[in-house]
């Protein structure tokens, strides 16, 4: 495994309550804010504590700890508070949170997926333990999602020349987050197009060399970044450096509005690297892949 490979990042701790330690990866904070008064936003989301201008824009603020079903910030509580500012889905939204702790250094690979047992609505996308105490990485995109229901994306137009080369190739999605997975499993099945679906790096290269032994190889693996134990970064190296497997078309995306190191996703192998996702930019990169293996 090159060193270079893996992606290792800050994460922000804090807490929402007491006793137990959170995360969020600093790529998807836009800034940290002290607590400031919010105008209140009628007929929205219990967990959704109003809104307020930050830098020139007005950000709704939700209240991080109801949103995951602790108790609500009292008013007395509400001075002492910060605010993260988060980047991702498309949004910038603000989570106002008990208290910040401090910024550390982690590798995905001292990150395990959260317990399966845990249901959908757990908002946990990882744990990990720092000084022996345990930290849950949230779920931002999750959280949005319940926050604010997305509606229905627009129609993708493919000739039935492009449907059918897509309909033969192998495909397989990667990604921890419940909610990347829904959006990505939505944009093939509207279009009727068969595909595999894991939720980690491992699952997924495991997948791959099964495949291959069975003579069907993975022809495209669109893979998320920032994933547990196995990054995307990572997956894409371990790809590229098994001769059975090689072939695959990677494309790695991140649901990061801030910009990803393009040169690192070609570094390790990645063929193609999104951000933010869309259902269209996606089965475009698709067909770019079916365009070289049918090439091949």
């Amino acid at each position: 495994m090159s060193k270079n490979a893996g992606l290792s990042q800050g994460m922000l701790l804090f807490r929402l309550n007491r006793s137990q330690m959170f995360a969020i990866g600093t790529l998807k904070i836009k800034e940290l804010v002290p607590y400031l008064k919010l105008t209140l936003l009628p007929h929205s989301h219990p967990a959704v504590m109003g809104s307020t201008n930050i830098r020139g824009d007005t950000i709704t603020v939700i209240d991080m700890a109801a949103a995951v079903g602790y108790a609500p910030l009292s008013e007395e509580e509400k001075p002492n508070c910060h605010i993260i500012v988060t980047d991702c889905q498309r949004m910038v939204v603000g989570f106002m949170v008990r208290s910040i702790d401090r910024i550390i250094n982690c590798s995905w690979r001292d990150i395990s997926s959260p317990p399966k047992n845990l249901g959908a609505k757990a908002f946990l996308s990882g744990v990990t333990e720092i000084d022996e105490q345990l930290i849950q990485l949230l779920d931002v995109e999750l959280l949005i999602a319940n926050m604010f229901p997305q509606t229905e994306q627009s129609e993708i137009a493919l000739s039935n020349e492009q449907s059918e080369r897509l309909k033969g190739l192998n495909i397989l999605l990667v990604d921890d987050s419940v909610v990347a997975r829904r959006q990505l499993s939505d944009a093939l099945n509207k279009l009727d197009i068969p595909y595999q679906v894991t939720v980690n790096g491992k699952d997924a290269l495991d997948i791959m060399v099964d495949d291959a032994s069975a003579g069907n190889p993975i022809n495209i693996l669109v893979s998320d970044i920032e994933m547990p134990g196995l990054d995307g970064y990572e997956l894409a190296f371990e790809v590229k450096n098994n001769a059975t497997i090689a072939s695959a078309y990677i494309i790695l995306h991140t649901s990061l509005s801030s910009e990803i190191s393009i040169g690192q996703a070609h570094q390790v192998g990645a063929n193609e690297a999104l951000t933010k996702f869309d259902a269209k930019e996606l089965i475009q990169a698709m067909l770019r892949g079916a365009e070289q293996h049918n090439g091949a």
